[in-house]
């Protein structure tokens, strides 16, 4: 029996994260241009908001990540792959910058979930970490994937903020097919 669910991309969350990413964007071009008339008083409280070079180090840093993560948006605005895959081949991962695509059920150990801030996302535990990390088709993917493996344990993470799912049922999803596909394996 082959149960194919196919997750897609959100079109409206990737739009709001690109209205994000452009707004801090522009922030950070603010604290680059004038620091001192950009930072509020509220701010300036904290030690290292009273050093004008500071400020427009935070704003240089603002522009590039936040222009990334709009790069990024941008892309997958146009993507017309399907967010997310689960049959009895495996899971396979389009939602996110560090996405590598099929991961086989015969090399997850185990899927738990992570909270960074108001964030939740899946990791997915796997027995050889450096088989995905080789098929990254960029360093950048693949620095992410080890900055997972480092943080985490595992370089394979999976998000809800891209896709037309809510977390907590994505979450039971994942964890119900886990079951069942290692079971069959």
């Amino acid at each position: 029996m082959n149960n194919r669910i196919e997750i897609q991309i959100s079109k409206k969350k990737i739009i709001l994260l690109l209205i994000a990413s452009i707004g801090f964007v522009i922030c950070g071009i603010m604290f680059v241009y004038d620091p001192q008339n950009f930072v509020s008083e509220y701010l300036i409280r904290y030690r290292m908001f009273n050093n004008p070079e500071m400020i427009r180090i935070i704003g240089f840093v603002a522009i590039v990540f936040f222009g990334i993560i709009g790069f990024y948006g941008i892309k997958k605005l146009f993507d017309k792959k399907v967010g997310l895959i689960i049959d009895s081949s495996g899971i396979t991962d389009n939602s996110n910058a560090s996405s590598i695509g099929l991961i086989e059920w015969n090399d997850i150990l185990d899927i738990r979930t992570e909270q960074v801030v108001s964030t939740k996302f899946l990791l997915i535990d796997i027995e050889n970490p450096e088989k995905y990390i080789g098929k990254a088709k960029s360093r950048m993917k693949a620095k992410l994937m080890r900055s997972n493996m480092k943080m985490y344990g595992t370089p394979l993470s999976i998000t809800s903020n891209t896709l037309k799912y809510n977390f907590r049922e994505l979450q039971k999803l994942m964890q119900t097919e886990f079951k069942r596909n290692k079971n069959v394996g």
